[in-house]
């Protein structure tokens, strides 16, 4: 799986994760735990931000939503000239193991684009990228063992399998005195990373991690639909304004004789039309669980009668997951959710391999009544976080987060270009003007090691595809105004197992799943709820309000 290919999975998986808190549990006897942060400790314990003044100027500026969204910058081409953001060698010499989660082929040990880094960097830094589809059980095992390596990655959304909030302090290096406030300035990168980024590395008023992949904008994802097939039947995405808008759609698109249904699955990023609340929400200064508010079953209501319409796929009725983006290309499939990772230059390769004409498209957030305005909730500002291990020396952490700062450069830099393509010559030559990968390239540098330790802010970027990053710069922008925190966005906070458990609440969503796949009825989900909320839903929810409502508020 190469670069970009990963970057579409993981942001498909954080996005649907971004759904669920940021907590970390706390079993096996463990009773060092950190606690969520109050407005004060937070504030004092971030970096101070401050915009890079190297950074490549892009071609399609930010555009500003509330709630401190914005969009991320786009840019149609990459620098002919690449200009440094780091003066000098960061390291001083140090040898260091760090490891990552690694979704492909590892690449070969000790290769050229290793070699050729470390000497840039100045420090040995030995790379051991770990399986990441058993991630979430290997860390564990080391945590336990207590032999963390100098420098891990920890995805947000397995806080609660590694107990984050347990290592922090213990295993993991307290960074506030290195980064907090206006320190971070020594590290001018790092500086220029969003606050809202770093807000997902504080755990209990001191902060541990260090952002990579980070945005502004932070929409978990979007309901996609084949831009090039709608148009040519003179529909377009600004006619789509409410659920019985799609509903017709459907009727409209779908062509069973010949193979095609309007739809895929939708429901984890078109449940907000309802206006279903990410978790939480605050009635009058009570917390009430999605699974318990009206729209919730609305929702649930219209996905179901959308499976018994006739007008979904019946292989995604089946819940086949894996063959969701071979039915988009084929035009079997023509509406589909998903994450905004999908949204990129090999989506399009993909797709223009299965049909020449194939444009990648999202519909506007949209209110389901179709009058109310439309609300998109706000994702994590990073998912993936890397911390270091607290057993290093002052000086130690002061190499390491200088080498974070030469990893976290800017796009289109001098010191980005090494880290993202290699060596010119060796690893990737310009390819009108876009630095394509060599077979040594894809061998050595395309599966994604050094990003997931530091990375600078998100752009939108395809070189050589630069429609599909004018189309969702475009779409961007017209949503940005729509985003909103939900309660509790960004705050960490650890919570015993057994809780932890409630929150994932297995038995309403797998009941859930089978309702908008035609298996189960709506009052099968009902009668899931109430037992939930008899039950764990009913500690899970005393527990929070005690916990966190009551101490720490809704971070808001």
């Amino acid at each position: 799986m190469n670069r970009r290919s990963f970057l579409s999975t993981a942001a498909t998986v954080a996005g649907a994760a971004a759904m669920a808190p940021l907590l970390s549990a706390c079993g096996g006897g463990s009773t060092k735990k950190a606690g969520a942060n109050t407005k004060e400790g937070l504030k004092a314990a971030l970096p101070a931000y401050v915009p890079n003044a190297n950074a490549v100027k892009p071609d399609i500026a930010p555009a500003q939503g509330r709630s401190d969204a914005a969009t991320d910058p786009g840019y149609l081409s990459y620098p002919a000239s690449p200009p440094t953001s780091v003066s000098g060698v960061p390291g001083k010499g140090g040898s260091y193991t760090a490891i990552t989660p690694l979704w492909g082929t590892a690449p070969p040990v000790g290769n050229s684009f290793y070699q050729a880094l470390n000497k840039a960097l100045g420090v040995e830094l030995t790379m051991k990228p770990a399986d990441g589809i058993n991630y979430s059980t290997i860390v564990p095992t080391m945590t336990a063992a207590e032999k963390l390596p100098d420098w891990i990655n920890l995805p947000s959304w397995w806080n609660s399998n590694f107990n984050t909030g347990g290592l922090v302090g213990s295993q993991l290096a307290d960074l506030t005195p290195y980064l907090s406030g206006d320190n971070v300035k020594k590290y001018p990168n790092l500086a220029a990373l969003p606050t809202g980024a770093w807000q997902n590395g504080v755990w209990g008023d001191k902060l541990y991690g260090i952002p990579c992949f980070s945005s502004s904008f932070g929409m978990p994802g979007a309901t996609f639909y084949r831009r090039d097939v709608l148009e040519a039947r003179g529909i377009t995405a600004d006619q789509v304004k409410s659920a019985d808008d799609l509903m017709n759609l459907g009727k409209e698109l779908t062509d069973a004789k010949r193979g095609v249904w309007a739809f895929d699955d939708v429901w984890v990023y078109l449940q907000t039309a309802w206006n279903v609340p990410m978790n939480w929400r605050i009635d009058n200064g009570k917390l009430v669980h999605m699974f318990e508010t009206q729209e919730f079953l609305e929702a649930v209501d219209w996905h179901y009668r959308l499976a018994n319409s006739g007008y979904m796929h019946p292989d995604a009725l089946a819940g086949d997951v894996a063959n969701g983006s071979t039915r988009f290309y084929s035009g079997k499939t023509l509406i589909g959710g998903g994450g905004l990772g999908a949204w990129n230059l090999s989506d399009h390769q993909s797709g223009v391999a299965a049909d020449p004409n194939y444009r990648r498209g999202a519909f506007n957030a949209i209110a389901a009544d179709g009058r109310s305005t439309p609300v998109a909730y706000m994702g994590a500002g990073a998912s993936m976080i890397s911390y270091l291990n607290a057993d290093l020396k002052p000086a130690q952490i002061e190499e390491l987060l200088a080498v974070a700062n030469y990893l976290a450069a800017p796009y289109g830099t001098a010191e980005y270009t090494l880290v993202t393509y290699g060596v010119e010559g060796v690893h990737h030559t310009r390819v009108n003007g876009v630095p394509t990968f060599t077979d040594e390239g894809k061998k050595d540098v395309q599966a994604t090691t050094f990003p997931f330790l530091a990375a600078p802010a998100s752009v939108i970027s395809n070189p050589g595809g630069e429609q599909v990053t004018k189309d969702y710069t475009s779409w961007a922008a017209a949503n940005v105004e729509y985003l909103t925190k939900p309660p509790f966005w960004g705050m960490n906070f650890s919570m015993p197992q057994a809780l932890a458990t409630a929150a994932a609440a297995p038995n309403v969503n797998d009941t859930l799943k089978d309702c908008y796949h035609g298996k189960k009825k709506v009052s099968d989900v009902q009668d899931a709820v109430a037992s939930w909320r008899s039950g764990p839903g009913g500690r899970l929810k005393q527990w929070m309000t005690d916990n966190v409502l009551d101490k720490y508020g809704t971070g808001q």
